[in-house]
């Protein structure tokens, strides 16, 4: 069994927002906004996946708090309904109005309790803000409490927008800012605060594994920071859930590999900008073993959503 745990979708008013507020795609993924379940189910069938898990692609902060509800509800119910069309075949992380702590509390309790989500999805930023600002720990504490799958996609935050043309925001400032945004949860305490939280960040992490040694060492010379983090730095970060998109080259599989438990790997495609075939052709040529490329393809997705498992 293989499972998708980043599987993108659009929905006609997110792609009419997009086209009032001008924004554009970055080069070579305009194919990607003519996506439709049907070709979601045909990639799938071509790299063998199973299920795949529904996010969306957006970081709502360009549209005002009422349009960026409106436009996470429309995502929500859509999704849903797509499960419910094909309950073998999707699951769905619902979205979430952030910064609007409010609003997104009523809709984790609206995705969960209303339209059966399997977790919910957020973005390493919010424009000028990153999680693990106290003001988000509403949205956190009733993650927690309900020992929630959070599934983190990268944005390039607003500071670093069209920072070095002709370089597109997603070639690098996406990866860079997996890890920003691991390090601000991690030293503002965020994941041993709510350490029922199963969290999914995406493309290897970024530049994590290279990066932890360095991240541990300036961690434990701020006492503030250490004291939130009593098992240390190291220990707190090898509990995240990563999945490979993009990260099957041998200098990846290695940094992987040396820094987190096999048991935290995920297969993930990034569909419709990369077509699943990409991922599993990668994995299936990587130095991964049998057993680490079974526990990737579903093992340990399975554990996070057992619902998923075949009769």
């Amino acid at each position: 069994m293989r499972i998708d745990v980043h599987h993108h979708f659009l929905t006609r008013g997110y792609l009419a927002a997009r086209e009032r507020h001008g924004i554009r795609t970055g080069p070579g993924f305009e194919s990607a906004l003519a996506w439709t379940p049907e070709g979601s189910l045909a990639r799938m069938d071509e790299a063998g996946v199973d299920v795949a898990i529904l996010s969306h692609t957006s970081n709502w902060t360009p549209y005002d708090a009422h349009e960026a509800g409106d436009l996470t509800r429309e995502a929500n119910d859509f999704a849903a309904g797509l499960v419910k069309a094909h309950p073998t075949r999707f699951g769905f992380f619902a979205a979430l109005p952030m910064p609007d702590v409010a609003a997104s509390l009523a809709e984790i309790a609206r995705a969960f309790d209303v339209l059966g989500a399997d977790g919910v999805s957020t973005t390493t930023n919010y424009g000028t803000s990153w999680p693990g600002d106290a003001r988000f720990d509403p949205v956190f504490a009733e993650l927690d409490r309900r020992a929630a799958v959070v599934f983190v996609h990268p944005q390039a935050p607003a500071v670093a927008l069209g920072l070095v043309p002709p370089v597109p925001d997603a070639t690098v400032e996406f990866m860079f800012d997996v890890v920003r945004c691991i390090t601000a949860m991690l030293f503002r305490g965020t994941f041993t605060r709510f350490p029922r939280i199963r969290f999914i960040f995406t493309h290897g992490a970024g530049g994590l594994p290279a990066l932890a040694d360095r991240i541990d060492r300036n961690a434990r010379l701020q006492p503030a920071v250490a004291e939130r983090l009593p098992e240390g730095a190291i220990a707190a970060l090898r509990r995240l859930h990563v999945d490979i998109t993009t990260s099957t080259s041998a200098p990846s599989v290695a940094a992987l590999r040396a820094f987190l438990p096999g048991s935290q790997l995920l297969f993930g495609s990034d569909f419709p900008f990369v077509a699943p075939a990409v991922t599993a052709s990668g994995l299936a040529a990587s130095a991964f073993t049998e057993a680490e490329r079974a526990a990737i393809d579903s093992v340990n997705a399975l554990r996070l959503f057992p619902r998923l498992a075949r009769s």
